[in-house]
């Protein structure tokens, strides 16, 4: 019988009704963080790529859910293969599960965690979609989810927390996905634009978010859906720790957007409502590995750090040379990388688990093993989707023509687009009646800086 699934002996656990619609509630919650995830970054780019930015996102919700069902829950959570890979025939198509059987060692039914897992692995290849906006064929981005969920999230997700997986039996903590969903993602967003370059005109055109009300209600429904996230990944309530996961996700985020504001004031002279916005999301990055170990104080620390650190961090694509248009690896690469560590220096080893951090009195063991997680799911994912985007960038072309992208990749990709400025109705718009483009105050500062 493949791990997971519960006996039906005296002793097994019962079905909780109330951890099952907790669990299906938090299902749903995660389900609305990817149209969220959609508006968030289709605000941020320019109106000629704003539906693209939205099927971006929301076409991994088609593919990864029948990848999920036919081989990807198997692939995450069966059977333990040599510490890297599950597999179970009973989950091939779900069609082994019986109905009333429990996830081991929970009160809730197989079927509602693999729905919430499946959750987990829809959103994180839509994250990498907003390192790659303005230049991206569609075709070749749905062939990319479906080959990166299946040789990347899903070992990834075994590694981490698949009964058997290396990450896993080490001792890394992760509590909802710092490293198997946002270093995962981030680290994949830069393998693919070192191999796809940069979009024509980056430092030097303008390219400003068209829509500031789109970028925060996308980063409202985030912060609203990540309260599923989080606490529903302790997999029921029964102890307070979802409780405590909870208190730390709203905390952190609080302290990161303070955080960004603060560091945008100084370095940049405002506060600017996608600084808002941004330092929400990397302090809501920052606590997903992190809040299950954490006390609330050291909530704060997490999220303020995670906001100055990743304010600073999206300005590298400029000194560097690397295209991250909606800066997924300043925010979620780094975001990841800081929660993750951090666990090695406050965890209190009073909430989820008895390890402790530095702070603590538990020495550099668990930061040892944190680092260890950090690198290798950095390093794997990094090089397997370069490759991965390297072929399909030979053989079917990743990118639009140059003429398409400077015209507009909504219309060539879509026949659509987001706004009909021309009053005509359908599809097509004036080039003149699109709203002339300005650099944010941020990355024109960051930019000239560098240029000077």
């Amino acid at each position: 019988m493949p791990p997971g699934i519960s006996t039906l002996a005296a002793d097994a656990p019962e079905l909780s009704a109330a951890n099952t619609g907790f669990m299906l509630i938090c299902s749903a919650l995660v389900m609305l963080m990817t149209p969220g995830l959609a508006f968030f970054y289709g605000g941020m780019v320019r109106v000629k790529s704003t539906l693209n930015m939205l099927m971006m996102s929301f076409i991994s919700l088609g593919i990864v859910t029948i990848l999920w069902v036919l081989y990807g829950f198997s692939m995450a959570f069966g059977t333990d293969i040599g510490s890297v890979v599950g597999w179970s025939a009973d989950y091939v198509g779900l069609s082994g599960i019986g109905v009333n059987e429990l996830w081991d060692p929970t009160t809730i039914p197989v079927f509602v965690f693999a729905v919430f897992q499946l959750m987990f692995a829809i959103i994180t290849p839509a994250l990498i979609s907003g390192a790659l906006a303005d230049r991206v064929k569609f075709t070749a981005w749905a062939l990319f989810i479906a080959l990166w969920v299946t040789v990347v999230y899903f070992p990834v997700a075994h590694w981490v927390w698949g009964s058997g997986g290396w990450l896993f039996e080490m001792g890394v903590i992760d509590f909802a996905g710092g490293t198997a969903v946002h270093i995962n993602a981030g680290a994949a967003a830069l393998g693919v634009i070192l191999v796809i370059g940069k979009r024509i005109g980056f430092k030097k055109d303008p390219m400003r978010p068209h829509s500031l009300p789109l970028v925060m209600l996308g980063a409202a429904l985030l912060w609203f859906g990540w309260f599923g996230f989080n606490a529903g990944s302790w997999l029921g309530n029964d102890d307070g720790v979802g409780a405590v996961m909870f208190v730390n996700t709203q905390v952190a985020t609080g302290a990161a957007v303070l955080a960004w504001l603060i560091y945008e004031k100084i370095r940049h002279g405002a506060f600017t409502t996608l600084g808002a916005a941004s330092g929400a999301v990397a302090g809501l990055v920052a606590i997903t590995p992190a809040g299950g170990s954490v006390s609330p104080l050291g909530a704060i620390a997490v999220g303020a750090i995670a906001g100055l650190v990743c304010a600073m961090a999206v300005g590298l694509k400029y000194r560097f040379g690397y295209d991250d248009s909606l800066d997924v690896v300043g925010v979620h690469l780094v975001g990841g990388v800081i929660g993750s560590l951090l666990v090695g220096f406050f965890a209190t080893g009073g909430v989820q688990s008895d390890a402790k951090g530095l702070f603590y009195g538990g020495g550099i063991d668990q930061l040892t093993k944190q680092a260890i997680g950090v690198v290798a799911v950095l390093a794997y994912s990094l090089v397997v989707s370069g490759l991965l985007a390297l072929v399909i960038h030979k053989t079917m072309g990743m990118r639009v023509d140059e003429d398409d992208e400077i015209s507009g990749i909504d219309q060539v990709e879509h026949a659509e687009t987001a706004y009909d400025f021309s009053g005509a109705g359908g599809g097509a718009s004036s080039r003149k009646a699109e709203p002339a483009p300005a650099e944010t105050a941020v990355a024109a500062a960051e930019s000239k800086k560098v240029d000077a």
